[in-house]
């Protein structure tokens, strides 16, 4: 199985204040991981640093074997917190946008995906529910055909009610050969699709296994260990 992503004693700071420290991975294909940790344990800041938007203070990050830059972008396909979409675009101009951006860009799978989720394609963003944008935004980057998907927190802004359909959207819209990476704080809700966890804590990494292995070591569900390890 093939190394896809890898850090080496990766640090990022902020001025004195130390996001990440010392963080060492390996990722390989074909997984689905869950990234988890407290509010302010760094999971933003490593998924920045993967996809290039920030430099690290040390250490190194390789993607396919290259540092972060135009080569590893077009491997990766990146779903960021935070809309990035002009509010007068349709959802039918921002798939011509990515397909425009991206060779890999499907247009008849994010036109089907956004049939299933009842997108008006000719809509303005404006006009639209903060879900129904998340999703629109979902759907652009499940359309390409990556080999590393990175997705922060999307299931945060959709209803208990929508989850579900969320996540048979994500789980049967990427290669099943890619890696995807969840940064999320349900974890109850994800824990039974993933393969693997990382867990991070005041920007150290504090695990990362197997969640099969995790389960049967602690004799608990992945989302009991976190409450117990994390608890005030």
């Amino acid at each position: 199985m093939n190394t896809l992503l890898e850090t080496r004693n990766l640090s990022k700071a902020y001025g004195k204040k130390q996001a990440l420290r010392d963080i060492s991975l390996q990722i390989q294909s074909g997984k689905l991981i869950g990234l988890i940790g407290p509010n302010g344990s760094g999971k933003s800041t490593l998924i920045k640093l993967i996809n290039g938007l920030l430099v690290p203070s040390s250490g190194e990050i390789l993607v396919e074997g290259k540092h972060p830059g135009v080569e590893s972008k077009r491997c990766i396909s990146y779903l960021p917190d935070r809309s990035y979409l002009a509010d007068w675009q349709t959802p039918a101009q921002a798939m011509g946008m990515f397909r425009d951006m991206y060779l890999d860009f499907d247009m008849e799978k994010a036109k089907d995906m956004a049939q299933s989720l009842c997108i008006d394609l000719k809509k303005p963003l404006r006009t639209m529910s903060k879900g129904m944008q998340e999703k629109l935004q979902l759907i652009l980057v499940m359309s390409r055909d990556a080999k590393l998907y990175i997705l922060d927190e999307p299931l945060a802004g959709v209803d208990p009610a929508a989850r579900d359909f969320i996540m048979r959207t994500i789980l049967s819209n990427y290669c099943s050969d890619a890696t995807l990476i969840i940064s999320t704080h349900l974890i109850q809700d994800m824990e039974n699709v993933l393969d693997e966890v990382i867990i991070l804590k005041d920007g150290t990494l504090f695990t990362h296994s197997a969640v099969d292995a995790l389960r049967d070591s602690h004799h608990m569900s992945l989302d009991q260990i976190f409450r117990e390890e994390f608890k005030c």
